[in-house]
């Protein structure tokens, strides 16, 4: 699932910059949030709304934060690729997940990934060749700050309402959080065939990979996911020169190495074979209407906390 949700993502991104020349990065990010949002609504039906009327305050407040966290990723990510490679734009999301995975480690040794992910970006970025797109960069450390929120939640979320529930409704806010900055141009101006591409962007990225991933999160153990996750900034490489000609250069290439490098050793740090979610919420599966085995309303997963969520891993430029 993992794999296949990576691969997905990054098919999604590459084509979201083919359609950059017909619409801004905010509007493009606003229809494909706005089509996941719709098909996911119809995908969860009336158990749906059974879940979201027996959730908590707690799980639905914790629902708005992660879709405002994933719109916030998405929206930097899009403006970020507008202006620098797929590749290096993911690189630099990455960068906010692995400070937080190797601060949760509380090892000073761990920092020697830290510091091979900062020297894998700069062979991506190459500052000392060219005038770095600065603007570019900028978008995407903000994407990684948003990568945070999205690591912190994604499991609660997950784990309270379920893979579809708990995506529709991430989705949803996300759709409303960037409404403003990516609506207003395509109602003055509607494009068909560009609501209908991102139709299909939708498909590949936000709506597979997310409900992948979270399914995915409910069943792996830390180590493995987080190995698996730090290939991503290498796929975005591969995908961006497959789908839209973006050749790197050898530097890059050897950047990229470096940050895959990193993001499997901070994983490897971590041994534990626990699976990335509680014990708890193991034993207490969502049933597809959103409730409990028996009926009763989801409990709060009392999981890992933020740390352990960091060491979970979750080292992707997910919103990426």
């Amino acid at each position: 699932m993992l794999l296949i949700g990576m691969f997905t993502l990054h098919t999604g991104s590459a084509l979201a910059v083919t359609a950059f020349a017909q619409a801004s990065p905010a509007t493009v990010t606003w229809l494909r949030l706005s089509w996941a949002a719709v098909l996911l609504l119809a995908l969860g039906g009336r158990s749906l709304w059974r879940s979201v009327r027996a959730a908590t305050w707690r799980e639905l407040g914790a629902v708005v934060i992660l879709g405002t966290a994933s719109a916030g990723m998405m929206l930097f990510y899009s403006e970020a690729t507008a202006r620098i490679e797929l590749g290096t734009a993911t690189s630099i999301e990455f960068l906010g997940t692995l400070v937080v995975a190797v601060a949760a480690m509380r090892r000073r040794r761990e920092l020697v990934w830290i510091l091979a992910a900062v020297a894998g970006v700069l062979c991506l970025t190459r500052p000392w060749q060219s005038e770095p797109d600065l603007v570019g960069i900028a978008f995407a450390l903000a994407g990684a700050v948003c990568v945070v929120g999205y690591i912190v939640l994604t499991q609660r979320v997950g784990a309270g309402f379920g893979a579809v529930h708990g995506l529709a409704l991430t989705m949803t806010v996300g759709a409303l959080v960037s409404a403003p900055l990516g609506a207003p141009a395509m109602i003055a101006a509607p494009d068909t065939d560009l609501i209908l591409f991102t139709l299909l962007i939708a498909l590949l990225f936000p709506m597979v990979p997310f409900l992948l991933e979270m399914m995915a999160l409910q069943r792996m153990g830390r180590t493995a996911y987080s190995t698996f996750s730090s290939l991503e900034p290498a796929v975005a490489l591969v995908m961006g020169l497959v789908v839209i000609g973006q050749a790197p250069a050898a530097v890059q290439v050897a950047g990229m190495a470096l940050v895959v490098v990193a993001g499997v050793g901070a994983a490897r740090g971590d041994r534990a074979r626990r699976p990335a979610v509680s014990d708890r919420a193991v034993e207490h599966p969502v049933a597809a209407d959103g409730l409990r085995p028996g009926g009763q309303a989801p409990v709060e997963e009392v999981g890992p906390g933020i740390a352990d969520r960091a060491e979970a891993g979750v080292l992707s430029g997910r919103g990426a």
